[in-house]
């Protein structure tokens, strides 16, 4: 039976090559198909003379025991240790992140660290009964000004709405578990270790993305196909199930049956290529979900050494960029020349808006001008530099998005051969770890196994980026 089941999965990221590792091992010849001419998703490796960039960020860092098995399985020793060291730049200063207690007060001041206990300590005093939003979210666990300070700027980068606009989910889902408490036990007793506090990780000696090609070639090995530059634009239902996909390449349209599918795609794109068109509800929730885009402005500077943190967060308003990589200090293999940096400048925007239109030149003129904002004044010009585009790559939890979200689950759950998983296709801000569990639970599916894949804990999940 096994041999003649087919699983066609739809997107060729983590949780897409993940399923289809995973299938492959049980007997089963998946087909992926990829709409890219690369693998990994947001979780690439984009390679430059050598240079390799990782677009957004990865950390290994994960509770699923499944999930480590997994990625000890696939890369074993070529996992490194890393030690975390990572920074806030606000007001012209870099604050250690985790905070550190005598660091913050040096660079605060101690009326300033005052100012903040306080502003805490009315919030628990007074806090909003209702925290729906954002900020509301944020100001109950660690006061208003240190919202102002260290949350406002940087959120509204990141998402491009007001923080009385982003619902509360996120700051939930992503950073759970902390509070001005917490972080101040954290610094003083060393007896909390909320996600957002890890200060070591696992990172592939050469990025992200070698994860992602061995999972390609063991597929492969075991009989399964992965093609690129393969859109599917339509998935055809009869009765209660889907019967085929159309995949259009640069050979034209096939049509492809199959017994089981897995799908990554990102629901705003995958209700509208559902054929027969799906009840009105479902199309119009589809097409209210937003997502943000990340745009990497990779610079090779002709330096050894520029900042010592493998990533910084800029919280002040006067510079565009929302967060700079530091590959070196990720793993020393990203680089082929010890004596340069290569940095990751990572702009968050919406398709279409000022940014995501910039010409490639003027990016990096832009990302050039906020290293000078930020005090490194005497760069000069990079020795290279180059852009990479990511669209949807950010699901937003804006007003309203959980009611159309569970519109469109309700409707998929009526397919039983279909199951949607990963960040893009459940719509959720999850890590690389979780996307990659719920395409493992999906496979298990396939075998009789009843996983709900949409009430899977997050909060069982700290790997993928920065948050």
């Amino acid at each position: 039976m096994k041999g003649n089941r087919s699983v066609v999965i739809i997107g060729a990221g983590p949780a897409g090559l993940t399923a289809a590792y995973e299938s492959a091992k049980q007997g089963i010849r998946p087909l992926v198909f990829e709409k890219e001419n690369h693998i990994g998703g947001l979780a690439r490796t984009e390679i430059y003379k050598g240079y390799r960039f990782d677009i957004g960020g990865h950390r290994f860092f994960t509770n699923i025991e499944a999930v480590e098995r997994l990625w000890q399985e696939v890369l074993g020793e070529e996992l490194l240790a890393v030690k975390r060291l990572s920074r806030i730049y606000y007001q012209g200063r870099f604050l250690n992140y985790p905070l550190n207690l005598g660091n913050t007060i040096s660079n605060l001041g101690f009326m300033e660290s005052l100012l903040i206990l306080l502003s805490y300590l009315k919030a628990q005093l007074l806090p909003y009964r209702q925290e729906k939003t954002f900020e509301r979210w944020v100001i109950n666990r660690f006061g208003r000004r240190l919202y102002r300070m260290f949350f406002k700027t940087y959120t509204e980068k990141v998402w491009g709405i007001s923080c009385t606009a982003l619902q509360a989910d996120w700051a939930a889902q992503r950073i759970n578990g902390l509070s001005l408490r917490t972080v101040l036990s954290n610094l003083l007793f060393r007896t909390n270790r909320a996600k957002t506090l890890i200060d070591k990780f696992q990172y592939p000696r050469l990025g992200p993305g070698a994860m992602w090609d061995e999972l390609q070639n063991r597929v492969e090995r075991l009989g399964g196909q992965v093609h690129l530059n393969s859109d599917v634009i339509r998935l055809r239902q009869k009765g209660h199930v889907i019967q085929t996909i159309l995949v259009k390449n640069d050979k034209g349209i096939t049509e492809i049956p199959g017994n089981d599918f897995i799908s990554a795609m990102p629901l705003g794109e995958l209700i509208p290529r559902w054929d027969p068109q799906p009840p009105r509800e479902v199309v119009e929730a589809a097409k209210k979900l937003r997502y943000r885009a990340i745009i990497l402005v990779g610079l090779i500077i002709n330096r050894e050494t520029l900042f010592p943190d493998q990533w910084i967060y800029v919280h002040s308003p006067k510079a565009k960029v929302g967060r700079i990589q530091n590959f070196k200090n990720w793993s020393a293999a990203m680089l082929p020349d010890p004596a340069k940096t290569s940095l990751g400048m990572e702009y968050f925007c919406s398709e279409g808006d000022e940014i995501w239109s910039m010409s490639d030149a003027r990016l990096l003129e832009l990302a050039m001008n906020d290293l000078s904002l930020m005090g490194w004044t005497t760069l000069g010009a990079p020795r290279e530099g180059l852009v990479f585009r990511q669209a949807k790559a950010y699901p937003v939890y804006d007003s309203g998005y959980q009611e159309r979200l569970e519109i469109i689950h309700r409707f998929l759950s009526t397919i039983p051969n279909f199951q949607s998983v990963g960040r893009s296709g459940m719509h959720r801000y999850n890590n690389q770890d979780h996307s990659m569990y719920t395409a493992m639970l999906a496979v298990k599916n396939l075998f009789g196994e009843g996983h709900d894949l949409w009430s899977v804990n997050t909060e069982s999940s700290c790997g993928g980026e920065p948050s």
